[in-house]
């Protein structure tokens, strides 16, 4: 072979040699980032079983105490009785309610970790599983009790504690200890291993504009306005004394209001405050009400000029609209007496049990049952009014009671002489029976004029956050809110 041939062989061996070595050094790299992407794919899995929780949110049943309700979320009957138990440590559970919110947190293995039930807009029951550091100073407690009651005890609990040290000692791999870890909490749940407390559900309150456009009803369209059907039922009692919801809405109609709103860190509504400043549009006419205090310093709501927007009487004796069947007249065919006769009420068809309200403040003086009128209510008012509630079905008052305007005093029925459930109301001023339907109101004191730099200030501010109109038919938006101003801090 020639000297250039060996020359080359030995060029080509060597090339070879680095090349080989190239290749090892790069597959060393990968094995080395390999294993390492391993044990960190370890650590994140066993930070995840170990940090990450899933929650799953419920509503608390009627009728069913708390332990059922858990059961009926989905945990096992032994678990959901300790809980109960353990609950019972720091909340009464015969306040249990339903409609409140209730939670369940689990592990990404399925393991119980705590459970939520809201008491209220402010409180909320935590059961979860004991931290290590209440583990231990619940440990050292015990320890601490049981020395002084037995040395015997003590000697055990050192026995097993150098029995626990010396398995300490023995090598566990990272897969066993997560094993052991998740083996440990499913036990710790079905031992009961948890702690109960009641926590300040954090909050802040802000004053927030929302506005709508009427399309069906007022709850309907409050709903729409991403509101709680609580919110119509305000808006319905403020203008309550002018309008009937329930028979005085028209499509198109409008609504806006400024509310002060409690709300959770989430974005949540936790509750509503007050209604600082409202207006209802109705069929062209507006309505507006502007939050402010009586000449006895309680909250009373007034006009924009400063009339009070409170009537003697209110516009209806039912919170809940119904149809009039028969109205105020001298000459009415009676459908059971087969006779012409006057008619000196107004009838109004409601589902027997209906709630009915004294339209006005008044002293009961009669409650009970009287002839073709049935189960009957009489109710005194100022300035010769009494009212009359016939035909109810339960009566929830007792002569001599004292009864403010809007208060519950019976149900609607069909007792006496009556061919279906309905309510009778009937108003008499001084021996005169009167039109309820055409009669004319009497409001409450106005602003006094020592207040009205006072009023005038808070209904300037209160404006200054009310939302635009809503858009008028023929736009996309039906309703919306507008953007919140927060007014204080956390409550």
């Amino acid at each position: 072979m020639s000297r250039g041939g060996i020359i080359f062989w030995f060029v080509l061996l060597i090339a070879a040699g680095a090349v080989l070595g190239w290749s090892y050094g790069v597959r060393g790299k990968a094995e080395m980032q390999f294993a390492n992407e391993v044990s960190l794919a370890r650590v994140e899995a066993a930070r995840i079983q170990r940090d990450v929780e899933m929650f799953t949110d419920g509503i608390a049943p009627p009728r069913v105490p708390f332990h059922v309700a858990l059961e009926e979320m989905g945990l096992d009957p032994a678990v959901a009785a300790r809980i109960a138990a353990v609950a019972q440590r720091s909340f009464d559970l015969r306040h249990f309610r339903a409609g409140n919110k209730l939670v369940i947190g689990r592990g990404v293995l399925g393991d119980l970790r705590e459970v939520r039930y809201r008491i209220d807009a402010d409180r909320e029951l935590v059961i979860a599983l004991k931290t290590p550091e209440k583990a231990q100073a619940s440990g050292a407690t015990q320890s601490s009790q049981s020395a002084q009651s037995s040395r015997t005890e003590e000697s055990s609990r050192r026995a097993g504690s150098s029995r626990r040290a010396e398995s300490s000692q023995r090598p566990e791999s990272p897969e066993r200890s997560e094993e052991t870890r998740s083996t440990q909490t499913v036990e710790n749940a079905q031992a009961g291993d948890f702690h109960s407390e009641i926590r300040t559900i954090p909050s802040e309150t802000e004053t927030a504009g929302v506005s709508g456009t009427i399309q069906g009803s007022l709850f309907e369209s409050v709903i729409a306005a991403g509101e709680k059907p609580e919110l119509a039922m305000r808006l319905a009692e403020i203008f309550g004394w002018d309008l009937d919801f329930y028979t005085d809405p028209r499509p198109r109609d409008t609504f806006r209001i400024v509310v002060e709103k409690k709300k959770f860190e989430n974005g949540e509504t936790a509750a509503y405050g007050r209604i600082l400043v409202a207006e209802y549009n109705n069929a062209g006419r507006p309505y507006r009400a502007v939050l402010f205090h009586d000449v006895t310093g309680h909250p009373a709501y007034f006009t924009p000029d400063g009339k009070a927007m409170k009537k003697a009487f209110l516009h209806s004796p039912l919170k809940f609209a119904a149809a009039i069947t028969s109205h105020f007249s001298a000459h009415r065919f009676h459908p059971i007496l087969k006779e012409y006769r006057p008619h000196l009420g107004i009838d109004y068809a409601a589902p027997i049990g209906t709630p009915v309200q004294t339209i006005g403040d008044g002293r009961v003086t009669f409650a009970g049952r009287k002839g073709g009128a049935g189960n009957l209510i009489e109710i005194q008012h100022t300035n010769g009014y009494t009212t009359y509630y016939m035909h109810l079905s339960r009566v929830l008052v007792h002569a001599g009671q004292h009864v403010e305007q809007g208060q519950r005093i019976g149900l609607v029925g069909m007792t006496g002489l009556a061919t279906g459930p309905h309510l009778d109301f009937r108003i008499q001023q001084r021996g005169q029976f009167l039109n309820f339907e055409r009669l004319g109101l009497p409001t409450a004191d106005p602003v006094s004029k020592r207040d009205w730099t006072e009023f005038a200030t808070a209904r300037d501010a209160a404006m200054t956050h009310m939302p635009e109109t809503p858009a008028q038919p023929g736009t996309t938006v039906v309703a919306k809110n507008a953007k919140p101003r927060r007014s204080r801090g956390a409550d």
